[in-house]
């Protein structure tokens, strides 16, 4: 069974063909710049790189050139569309309708669409991918819907409620649905896996998605008890260009002060703040780094700041759940930023947290393992998710 794995944006469709025989990525790729004029960049399993530029109007045109591609010429890796078992389609909002992966049906498409109120920037795209999926395969390949929100429907009603009148749940369904959900379930269940000591019943985890969009999950008996990011990905801690979580007044005050709609303040909280807005170097978590090893006050308080914020997450979470059993770090950074992680984890000491260094730095650039002592209590992991490969599983699950 091969399955083809979607990542839509407004103007760009990432793939992955996984044939599920041995969970072997056969071909992954980009097509940019959708709407605009159109570029598709390949990638073999071979390693081998195909790129050019070529007109992408819409995401059906897109889909042709990746299926063309996959298909035809020498280096093709299947023979036909026929080979394709199942559409895997990552949405990132489900709303409170959607608490797991579903096949898509007309009916399940317009609740994707109805929910484009709460992912303005990406639902739309989503809807885009399958309507184009539909029209390049046909109805008979199924597609099945993956969705980041749905693994935090465990969540218990005073986790993910906010301190706001009851009636804007009721009229507008404001609450926290949190984000992330198939990286954090992903490398949860890699851990029950991989990990002599801790299995699903009686764990209680904490999983660090770090990268440009970061969130952690507390994670009891295998299932979403909390999360930082809230209504939107713009709630927790500090990321690339989003400020995470801070004083409502604070906005109703520079609204004011600045003169800003409430378009212009969500700009500025969603893409001007964050280590950018702080350090005024970057978005980028490397180019902080470097900065504050030069010298920079300004990217040193980032750095600072960044850390602080998420050890405050990790403790507020152990009392939570009564207590803690494995720390998780993932995403670009979680998986290759071993100062993160060593400053993350300093002082922890008290909640049986205890990292080695030597094993902590080694763990970047792909690779998976523990890096605390065998005397903590708290085992911490260094765990690439893979966020594909759920998404193709649930798929191949659903089709069958």
């Amino acid at each position: 069974m091969k399955i083809l794995v979607i990542n839509a944006g407004s103007s760009s469709l990432k793939y992955q063909l996984i044939d599920m025989t041995d969970e072997q990525v056969l071909a992954k790729g980009n097509c940019e710049r959708i709407g605009i004029d159109g570029k598709i960049t390949h990638t073999l399993d071979t390693g081998k790189k195909i790129s050019y530029e070529v007109a992408f109007p819409t995401h059906t045109e897109a889909f042709k050139e990746l299926v063309k591609l996959l298909t035809e010429g020498e280096d093709k890796v299947i023979s036909s569309v026929s080979e394709i078992s199942a559409v895997g389609q990552r949405v990132v909002h489900g709303g409170e309708q959607f608490s797991k992966s579903v096949r898509i049906t007309d009916e399940v498409l317009q609740t994707i669409e109805e929910l484009s109120d709460l992912a303005p920037l990406h639902n739309p795209a989503a809807v885009l991918a399958i309507r184009a999926a539909r029209e390049v395969f046909g109805e008979q390949v199924p597609q099945v819907a993956v969705f980041d929100t749905a693994f935090h429907h465990t969540m218990p009603e005073k986790a993910y409620m906010f301190g706001i009148p009851y009636e804007y749940y009721e009229k507008y369904h404001v609450r926290r649905y949190g984000f992330h959900g198939t990286s954090h379930r992903y490398v949860s269940n890699r851990l029950f896996e991989i990990s002599e000591d801790i299995s699903r019943n009686g764990s209680r985890i904490i999983t660090c998605h770090l990268g440009n969009g970061s969130s952690l999950c507390a994670i009891k008996n295998g299932v979403s008890v909390d999360t930082s990011m809230g209504f939107t990905p713009l709630d927790g801690f500090i990321m690339g260009t989003r400020a995470g979580a801070l004083d409502a007044s604070v906005v109703t005050y520079l609204a004011e002060k600045e003169g800003l709609n409430s378009r212009e303040m969500s700009d500025l909280l969603n893409k001007k703040s964050g280590l950018l807005g702080l350090s005024g170097i970057s978005s980028d978590n490397r180019d902080v780094n470097r900065a504050a090893d030069a010298g920079d006050p300004r990217a040193q308080l980032t750095v600072d700041m960044l850390s602080y914020q998420i050890k405050k997450f990790v403790g507020s979470y152990a009392a939570a759940m009564g207590g803690l059993d494995a720390v998780i770090f993932t995403g670009g950074i979680g998986e290759n930023d071993h100062h993160v992680r060593k400053r993350v984890c300093a002082g922890m000491d008290f909640l049986g947290i205890s990292i080695d260094e030597i094993l902590n730095r080694e763990m970047q650039h792909g690779a998976e393992g523990k890096i605390s002592f065998p005397h903590s209590r708290v085992e911490v992991w260094v765990i690439p998710t893979n966020e594909e490969l759920l998404i193709a599983r649930d798929a191949a699950l659903l089709a069958k």
